[in-house]
């Protein structure tokens, strides 16, 4: 590949990914990664975790400044990008500066939705978003400080058993009527529901925020919609987040709950093209542009951009998959979680953890382990299959999951 230059917006993991696969891959060129925060690309998932517990410890980054260096891969924090011209093929900087490229990457990622009732209150309310987030919010996770967190999605099961551990008093309040709704089956939001109550979380579920304010100590005063009053030190809040699609819109790329974006993450432009949290693809299962909010898909999609500028060929990925740790249970989740039926492999009480296997008309489409990450190698190739295993196989916990996925042909 000649030596032009291929913009990236947005230094975050999707971005980061991109311009070293496009190194790796053989592109010779000019690499410019622009981002808006003041930090080097950084990983999310530990800010809810690690980042919180051992912050002293814990590194986000993805590489160090002397690695992209070495890879000729120029970064430049904290610029703002605040607009695309696809006719003369230039981004505009803050700055005024105008660069010029061949290809242009956008990874712009989402933002949290704001609940401006909260926002309002000033300090000591916070959400999670950022590696700044995560440092300011650290500080009001104070052993025996009253923490109120509303959302009970995986964000806000993951600082629940965070603050747990780190000695706070934890109420969770959510509209919906059970926990990570959006995300995992009926049978595990029960599970981890039960567990995060054995660990002290207080939930208040059907029901949301009615009022807040700060008191004259600058504790706070949460009223929620069936009359419960709640006082917490500090107050937290995920409720989801929205893609950055604004500098597509403005460049007349097609946007529909994300950024457009084909099999090879090629827009509407064939000169864009995006990955990550502010993508959206079309999913013929519910008939939607649907985005996928993970690491993994971010990992996929960035390396999937980088092969098709390159005209390569894009690997073959396996079956969706996350992970998610809470309670001292590390939980990985992979395939279709609305599954018609799902049965379990283990004691669901036992410590060494359990299988979940989700099917559909007899098929397995789904699987989660808990405490059994070991075995998720081989669910992902026995979903691939789309095959019809024998439930009473899978429920008997001698039966070795390896042998059984090679055993299958096709």
């Amino acid at each position: 590949m000649n030596k032009e230059t291929i913009i990236i917006i947005g230094a975050g993991q999707a971005g980061a990914t991109v311009a070293i696969q496009l190194r790796q891959d053989g592109f010779t060129g000019r690499i410019i990664l622009v981002g808006d925060e003041p930090h080097l690309p950084y990983e999310r998932p530990p800010l809810s975790k690690e980042r919180l517990l051992t912050p002293d410890t814990t590194n986000c980054q993805i590489f160090s400044a002397d690695f992209y260096a070495e890879k000729q891969i120029e970064v430049r924090n904290n610029e703002k990008v605040t607009g695309i011209n696809t006719q003369t093929r230039q981004i505009l900087l803050a700055n005024g500066e105008k660069l010029d490229y061949f290809k242009l990457v956008i990874t712009t990622g989402a933002s949290v939705k704001h609940i401006s009732m909260l926002d309002e209150l000033g300090e000591k309310v916070h959400t999670l978003r950022t590696i700044d987030d995560a440092d300011m919010l650290r500080l009001s996770l104070s052993p025996e400080k009253r923490i109120a967190i509303i959302g009970g999605g995986v964000i806000g099961l993951e600082l629940a058993s965070t603050a747990i551990d780190l000695g706070c008093q934890v109420n969770l309040v959510d509209t919906g009527n059970r926990v990570m709704r959006r995300s995992i089956p009926p049978i595990l939001s029960q599970f981890l529901f039960e567990q995060h109550q054995k660990n002290g979380v207080q939930f208040h579920m059907n029901t949301g925020l009615r009022t807040a304010s700060r008191n004259q100590d600058n504790s706070f005063t949460l009223t929620l919609e069936n009359g419960t009053c709640l006082q917490a030190d500090a107050i937290v809040y995920g409720i989801g987040v929205e893609p950055n699609v604004n500098l597509a819109i403005q460049a007349g790329i097609r946007v529909n709950n994300g950024i457009v974006i084909n099999s090879h993450g090629q827009t509407s432009d064939p000169d864009i093209y995006a990955a990550g949290d502010v993508t959206a693809c079309w999913q013929g299962q519910t008939q939607t542009f649907t985005r996928t909010e993970t690491w993994e898909n971010a990992q996929n999609q960035a390396i999937t951009v980088a092969k098709a500028i390159l005209a390569q060929n894009p690997p073959e990925f396996s079956a969706p998959w996350f992970w998610t740790d809470q309670c001292g249970l590390n939980i990985q989740l992979c395939g279709q979680m609305n599954a018609d039926q799902w049965i379990c492999r283990g004691d669901m009480n036992a410590p060494e953890g359990f299988i979940l296997f989700g099917f559909s008309q007899d098929i397995l489409v789904g699987a989660i382990t808990v405490n059994q990450g070991r075995e998720m190698r081989n669910l992902k190739k026995m979903i691939a299959l789309q095959h019809p295993f024998c439930k009473a196989t899978l429920e008997n916990k001698e039966t070795n999951l390896r042998q059984l996925s090679n055993s299958v042909t096709v």
